[in-house]
């Protein structure tokens, strides 16, 4: 009996967000694994006693990135860690998007400033200000160029907390089109789905957002699994994949560009998609009994 732990946190007083964490322990308890729901840094965790551990929802991490990467070399050095310590040590920062671009990926173009960096802020278009390691949208928001001096405000904010910002255009189609996000499992493409803007304008980088606003069933074009399939293919080391989730949304020219890729605790949207259990579950059991 394969022993899966399926990593979380702890978002203690409040119940977990991960609508599909206790959907998963079912089903693979059910399909003869002894699976748990594991929180990530719980001290009193023999990680070495589980075949596999998969992180799932471990949607506090980006506060203390540096702290996370850290468990996640421990941990796979004495199990089976997916995604894989290296895939995590170079996902959790989004300058991999630089990366990405120059491997010929199409992705939102993208400037980082660290601490230190002039605040050079775009003049004559509508523009996001996000940290490097963040979810759920935190410390993001749009700016237009009369709102300058709320921006650097913004950028001294994440300076004085240690965090590198992003600077990206807004994409204006994601007005329209929204965010579509497509999952992948055990190496092919699971499902997908799409979502609408996250940031309205005014809304203050450090207020709350809902971060899946609309969120629908959607079936992707071929341009869009042909961005995807490409901006998986460049992760460094090819290594692999248990999962992954592309984010697109589409440029100025209409053609898909990738905002994020998600290889470290995407949600799956199961809830969403309750089909797509079966094929998760398979795919967990395959990377455990390897």
């Amino acid at each position: 009996m394969p022993r899966v732990a399926l990593v979380t946190y702890d978002p203690h007083p409040e119940p977990s967000k991960d609508a599909d964490l206790p959907v998963l322990v079912a089903a693979l308890r059910e399909a003869g694994a002894d699976a748990q729901a594991v929180v990530w840094d719980d001290d009193g965790v023999d990680w070495a006693g589980y075949d596999l551990a998969v992180i799932r929802s471990t949607w506090d991490y980006t506060w203390r990135a540096a702290e996370f990467v850290a468990w996640a070399e421990r941990c796979g050095k004495v199990t089976r860690l997916a995604n894989p310590t290296q895939v995590v040590r170079w996902n959790t920062d989004k300058r991999y998007l630089g990366e990405l671009a120059e491997a010929g990926v199409p992705v939102v173009p993208t400037r980082f400033l660290a601490p230190g960096d002039p605040a050079d802020l775009p003049g004559d278009h509508e523009y996001v200000v996000k940290p490097t390691s963040g979810a759920g949208a935190r410390y993001a928001a749009r700016y237009t160029p009369e709102q300058h001096d709320s921006a650097v405000r913004h950028l001294e904010r994440m300076h004085a907390e240690g965090l590198t910002a992003m600077v990206q255009p807004y994409m204006r189609a994601i007005d329209a089109g929204g965010e579509r996000s497509l999952q992948f499992f055990g190496g092919r493409l699971l499902h997908a789905s799409r979502k609408r803007a996250v940031l309205a304008p005014g809304t203050a980088f450090d207020a709350a957002k809902v971060a899946h606003p609309g969120l629908e069933p959607w079936t992707p074009t071929p341009a869009e699994r042909a961005v995807a399939e490409l901006a998986l293919a460049a992760v460094p080391d090819a290594p692999e994949l248990l999962y992954a989730r592309v984010d697109l949304v589409d440029g100025e020219d209409g053609q898909p560009r990738v905002m994020e890729l998600e290889l470290v605790e995407p949600n799956l949207f199961l809830f969403l998609h309750p089909e797509s259990v079966g094929p998760v579950v398979e795919a967990v059991l395959a990377a455990a009994q390897r």
